[in-house]
């Protein structure tokens, strides 16, 4: 993976889990050139499924859709601590450890939880890839329950948590 693949898979896939405002869908068309230029074949066709499957939709639809699953549903929402809920113990230590990840890398999160996963996928595009990898080691387990989730409830945005974990996979390897 290139020295900015993985900043720029990160951005587009936080950007593109993030909330459809008016400003989010004048960048789409931006979205869809960063994701034709990603240079790894399977990364670059679900980038543009989800793309495709947002633009289909239409903005109205979309937002409707948004809310409804991310914001509204306790299995398929953003924030990656709030899936396991039978451990509220458990659920602190996660938050706070992903507090931990943003004051450690010298970042806050004053406008959202640290545990929101487009606050977690821009915090490791920001970062180097050892401290990325890091991160992301960290929210994996999360991302693959919140994956298995949105498998279940058949959701397009699986194909994004599958190109966020090939790409923590990948910075994995590239480290060990």
């Amino acid at each position: 993976m290139g020295a900015q693949e993985y900043k720029e898979t990160l951005s587009l896939a936080a950007y593109l889990f993030d909330y459809p405002d008016a400003k989010w869908w004048e960048s789409l068309k931006k979205a869809r050139l960063a994701a034709e230029k990603a240079p790894a074949h399977q990364i670059r066709e679900e980038l543009l499924a989800v793309i495709d499957y947002i633009q289909d939709m239409g903005q109205k639809e979309y937002e409707e859709w948004y809310v409804r699953v991310f914001e509204f549903s306790a299995n398929t929402n953003l924030y990656l601590t709030m899936h396991n809920r039978t451990d509220f113990g458990r659920q602190s230590k996660d938050m706070l450890e992903f507090k931990r990840l943003f004051l450690e890398n010298g970042f806050d999160t004053n406008k959202e939880l640290p545990d929101y996963l487009p606050a977690v996928l821009e915090l490791s595009a920001a970062l180097s890839r050892e401290r990325a990898r890091d991160v992301l080691a960290v929210a994996a387990p999360k991302l693959e329950l919140l994956r298995s989730r949105f498998a279940e409830a058949k959701l397009a945005h699986t194909f994004l948590l599958d190109v966020i974990l090939t790409t923590a996979e990948e910075l994995e390897s590239e480290t060990a």
